[in-house]
């Protein structure tokens, strides 16, 4: 049977959902090593709405999250609550500024976040059965929130974000744009994608690592 992968969405733009590029890469690479995938998102409200043009705040305007993940999906989604580990090989978490908004409030909180309690609830079975989990960009911070301290994690080499992970009892490591991280006794893999990259180019290969890694710990 083909391996199925599920990815977590927290809405469709950088600046207040999933980034794009990183979505987009992820599937793409998933596609092109025969590997099945689900697209989920939690049914909420946006944290709030960002005019992408201006990147100021839409004042008055609210968005739902599983409904702007679907732009992405291209409609292919189910809500969060819906994710059952025992169905799927492996998860990613692309990056995206809904992931400090939206799946946490790392945005405004910073080392004292809280993480969405449907996102905690979805990846316990992963983390049980010892199933691979891949985060990009910004989403590694929640790796201590959500899978314990002592998680080897990058988001390249910012020094406020990594300082945080520390803070929360995670490992942080220094990492390029086009490497990853992996944390073999927890199975976590982790890339700085667009924490880093000045091009979508440099992104796709950090992704592709990460997938490609993914891949070979569901073998």
């Amino acid at each position: 049977m083909t391996k199925q992968v599920a990815v977590i969405l927290a809405g469709c733009g950088v600046y207040d959902g999933s980034e794009i590029y990183e979505t987009t890469l992820t599937l793409l690479r998933l596609d092109q090593l025969g590997i099945g995938y689900h697209c989920f998102a939690p049914d909420i409200e946006q944290h709030h709405v960002i005019n992408h043009l201006t990147q100021e705040v839409a004042e008055g305007e609210q968005r739902n999250v599983l409904q702007e993940s679907a732009r992405l999906a291209r409609g292919n989604i189910r809500p969060l609550s819906e994710l059952d580990a025992d169905n799927f090989d492996a998860v990613i978490v692309p990056g995206g500024f809904g992931v400090a908004k939206n799946l946490s409030d790392f945005a405004s909180a910073s080392d004292n976040m809280q993480v969405l309690e449907a996102l905690k609830e979805s990846l316990v079975g992963f983390r049980q059965e010892a199933k691979p989990i891949g985060l990009m960009c910004i989403s590694p911070v929640l790796v201590p929130r959500l899978l314990g301290d002592g998680i080897a994690v990058t988001v390249g080499n910012d020094p406020a974000v990594s300082g945080a992970i520390s803070a929360m009892g995670g490992l942080h490591r220094s990492c390029a744009v086009e490497d990853i991280v992996v944390d073999l006794e927890h199975r976590v893999v982790t890339t700085p994608a667009y924490m880093l990259a000045a091009r979508i180019s440099e992104a796709a290969t950090g992704i592709f690592k990460l997938v490609d890694r993914i891949a070979e710990m569901m073998d």
